[in-house]
C-alpha cells in the first residue's frame, strides 16, 4: 500500500519529464494525442467541481459535536433523501486560486474544507508531513488512500495536494497505546477538491485515474517537521535564494542540483554546512568572509 501511495501523489512535475523522454522517438509509429487546452479545461473542472460541491454535503455535524471516539474523519455523501436537507459543500468550503506549473498565464480555482484546524506545527510546502489520506475522483469513488498514518515529503507531491495540507496544522502531540499505535491529540481534518491541472492532468499515474481527472482529498495532518533535504544545516525553505516560492529553480552553482538537494551550493569544494554556524539553539547565521555581500556558503571565491 505504501509503495502505491507514494507513486499516487508522486509531483507532475517529474511525471512531466518522465513522458517527454518517453516521447522524444518520432518513429515509434504511435500517433501523439496533444494535450487539451489549459485554459479551457480549468473552466470546465471549474463546473465539474461546483456541481459536486452544491450536490454534496460532509458529516459536519459529527465535527459540531463529536460523537465518543469520533475520528475526526471526513466523510462525504450525496444529498438527496434523509440527507436533503443538508448544508451543501459549495456553502463551508473556501475558494482558492493557484497558477498553473508549466503555464504561467493559466489559473486554477480549487477548494478548502477546513473541518478542524489543527492546533500544532503548520508545515511549508516543501516540508515532511504525516498524514492520513483518502484520494477520490469526482464521482466519489476511491482511488487511493491510508488509514494507518504515511509520511510525506510535500515537495514529492502533486500541486493540488501540497497546497491543500499547508493550510492546515498537525497534531498538539500524541500517546502511545498498548498495541504499538498512536493516538493524536487536536489535529487538523480537511479537504481539498483540485482540477485536474493541479493533479496528473492527461498523464495519470495509474489506470484508476482517468485522463484530465478532478481529484478530491481528504485528509487528516497528524504531524509537520521542517526539512532539510541535503542535510546541510539549511531548512529547504530557506533556499528559495530568488523568493519566487519555489526551490526547484535555486542552482547557484549551475551544476544541474538545485541548493535544497546540493551539499555544497558554491561548488567550492567546503560544504555548505561548515560554511554556515549553528547556535546552541539551532538559528542559523551565514558569514561572508570577504565583505562583498555574498555569504561564503553561496560564494565560490570568499
Amino acid at each position: 500500500m505504501k509503495r502505491i501511495v507514494s507513486f499516487s501523489l508522486i509531483t507532475l512535475v517529474f511525471v512531466s519529464i518522465i513522458a517527454s523522454c518517453n516521447n522524444d522517438s518520432e518513429d515509434d509509429g504511435l500517433e501523439t494525442i496533444p494535450p487539451r487546452d489549459r485554459g479551457e479545461e480549468s473552466i470546465a473542472a471549474d463546473i465539474e467541481i461546483r456541481e459536486f460541491l452544491e450536490t454534496h454535503f460532509y458529516n459536519y455535524e459529527d465535527f459540531e459535536t463529536p460523537p465518543t471516539d469520533f475520528d475526526f474523519k471526513i466523510v462525504i455523501d450525496t444529498i438527496s433523501g434523509d440527507n436533503a436537507d443538508k448544508t451543501p459543500l459549495l456553502s463551508q468550503v473556501e475558494t482558492k486560486t493557484a497558477t498553473d506549473l508549466s503555464e504561467e498565464d493559466v489559473n486554477y480555482s480549487y477548494y478548502l474544507l477546513k473541518a478542524r484546524q489543527g492546533e500544532g506545527n503548520a508545515p511549508t510546502y516543501v516540508d515532511s508531513t504525516l498524514v492520513t489520506f483518502e484520494g477520490k475522483l469526482i464521482n466519489n469513488n476511491i482511488f487511493d488512500g491510508s488509514v494507518n498514518p504515511i509520511w510525506f515529503d510535500l515537495i514529492a507531491t502533486i500541486q493540488g495536494f501540497q497546497l491543500g495540507i499547508i493550510e492546515f496544522n498537525g497534531a498538539t502531540g500524541s500517546t502511545t497505546n498498548t498495541d504499538g499505535t498512536q493516538t493524536f491529540e487536536n489535529f487538523g481534518s480537511g479537504a481539498v477538491f483540485m482540477p485536474s491541472g493541479m493533479a496528473y492532468f492527461n498523464q495519470p499515474p495509474s489506470a484508476s485515474i482517468p485522463l484530465y481527472a478532478q481529484l478530491i482529498f481528504t485528509f487528516t495532518l497528524l504531524e509537520a517537521n521542517e526539512a532539510d533535504h541535503d542535510n546541510d544545516g539549511i531548512p529547504s525553505i530557506n533556499e528559495d535564494i530568488d523568493n519566487n516560492g519555489s526551490i526547484l529553480d535555486d542552482d547557484t552553482d549551475e551544476d544541474g542540483i538545485p541548493n535544497f538537494a546540493d551539499s555544497d551550493d558554491d561548488n567550492d569544494g567546503i560544504l555548505t554546512r561548515d560554511e554556515i554556524e549553528i547556535d546552541d539553539d539551532g538559528n542559523v547565521t551565514f558569514p561572508d568572509s570577504d565583505g562583498d555581500g555574498t555569504p561564503d556558503y553561496l560564494d565560490s571565491d570568499s
